[in-house]
């Protein structure tokens, strides 16, 4: 099971750290993906991270804006969210896989239920 938390309303150039805990099994042989929908939108691929943290995937809209990270000690995967636009007000999902790690929303199989982000003008 995965909890998504730590969104809310920031102004526009502010900065948010979600978290994505994991619990009931261990963590560490995940792959985790942070994935956003905004209003009247698709969702879309925000960020991802391998197992270890060796490898991180950003898309081009956050690229240089954000970090995503692990604790696996902590069962816990973060997304750090800088110079925030209004643009990047959506709910944001966290999601895990074992069969390896990237964009594609297919790949993932374990979901959160989303935290909302929400920038203002």
């Amino acid at each position: 099971q995965l909890q998504a938390s730590g969104g809310g309303l920031v102004q526009a150039g502010g900065s948010l750290r979600l978290s994505c805990a994991a619990s009931g099994r261990p963590f560490v042989s995940f792959a985790v993906g942070w994935f956003r929908r905004g209003p009247g939108k698709e969702r879309e691929f925000v960020a991802a991270i391998d197992w270890n943290g060796g490898n991180t995937y950003y898309a081009d809209s956050v690229k240089g804006r954000s970090t995503i990270s692990r604790d696996n000690t902590k069962n816990t995967v973060y997304l750090q969210l800088s110079g925030l636009k209004p643009d990047d007000t959506a709910v944001y999902y966290c999601a895990a896989t074992s069969q390896g790690v990237g964009e594609m929303e297919w790949l993932y199989y374990y979901w959160g239920q989303g935290t909302q982000v929400t920038v203002s003008s």
